[in-house]
């Protein structure tokens, strides 16, 4: 994909590639507009089918500034928008909080608590492996991407 697509990619963050996936960042919907046909008609020059049905956009609106109105389309199919993006394991949001992110992660940790609770209720198994047990296997559940979440009070309990 790096190689197809070398002539058309942009500078980080304004073009971004993960394995299958790309993200493109511009300032307006024309942009990203400009920006889709481009790269469906350089992947699909290559023998490359872009899934109509798997592209979303998700739109970041940082700035007290008002935005031109109108759609994201590729091929005059207009592209699903969300408020919130996952993408390896986190929740990414329209407006840069992290509560889903957190929300997701305390989840994944009780997942992991539930199927491994007949271990850690098991009065045979030694309190020594019960707790090698949970800072192996459902600690890094809860805290996976912690390290760079921008935490406020609320988050913290």
């Amino acid at each position: 994909m790096d190689e197809v697509t070398r002539d058309i990619q942009g500078e980080i963050p304004w073009c971004m590639l993960f394995a299958d996936d790309v993200v493109l960042v511009d300032e307006s919907r024309a942009g990203v507009n400009r920006k889709l046909e481009l790269w469906r008609r350089t992947l699909e020059s290559k023998g490359f089918r872009l899934s109509r049905t798997k592209i979303e956009y998700m739109m970041c609106d940082f700035s007290a500034t008002r935005h031109e109105g109108g759609d994201v389309s590729l091929d005059e199919q207009v592209v699903v928008q969300k408020d919130t993006f996952r993408y390896l394991g986190s929740v990414l949001q329209k407006d840069g909080d992290i509560d889903e992110d957190v929300r997701h992660r305390i989840s994944a940790g009780w997942l992991k608590w539930r199927q491994a609770s007949g271990i850690l209720c098991d009065k045979r198994v030694p309190q020594k492996l019960k707790g090698k047990f949970y800072r192996t296997a459902i600690r890094p559940a809860m805290l996976y991407g912690a390290e760079c979440w921008p935490t406020k009070r609320r988050h913290v309990q």
